[in-house]
């Protein structure tokens, strides 16, 4: 099963770093979605911190089980979030299915590492 942790926890760390850069760095592409999603801009930057938290965490993980438990628990409470805002305003399948394929990965893992 090792393996298998290093993997999920290597996409979900590089997943996260990648969202969470964007996020806190202000790229276009997050900007329109935020207010897509009518949430401050602020919200942004405190949603990237907290991927790159979840994502930092996951990595210190590969040698210490309770940082990886910790990131992933952070990125399921995340993930749920990011589900119920596509949610709310009506997001189809498509917008959706990103957050919701890595809520799972983080759940499995979760699974494995308890």
């Amino acid at each position: 099963m090792t393996i298998l942790t290093w993997i999920l926890q290597g996409l979900l760390a590089l997943m996260f770093i990648m969202a969470g850069m964007g996020k806190t760095f202000g790229s276009n592409m997050h900007k329109e979605a935020f207010e897509q999603w009518r949430l401050p801009q602020w919200f942004r930057v405190v949603t990237g911190i907290v991927e790159l938290t979840a994502a930092i965490f996951l990595i210190i993980g590969f040698w210490s089980t309770n940082f990886a438990i910790i990131g992933a628990l952070i990125i399921v409470f995340t993930s749920i979030g990011g589900v119920i805002t596509h949610l709310r305003v009506k997001d189809g399948f498509k917008e959706t299915s990103t957050i919701l394929f890595l809520g799972i990965i983080a759940i499995a893992l979760l699974f494995i590492l308890i």
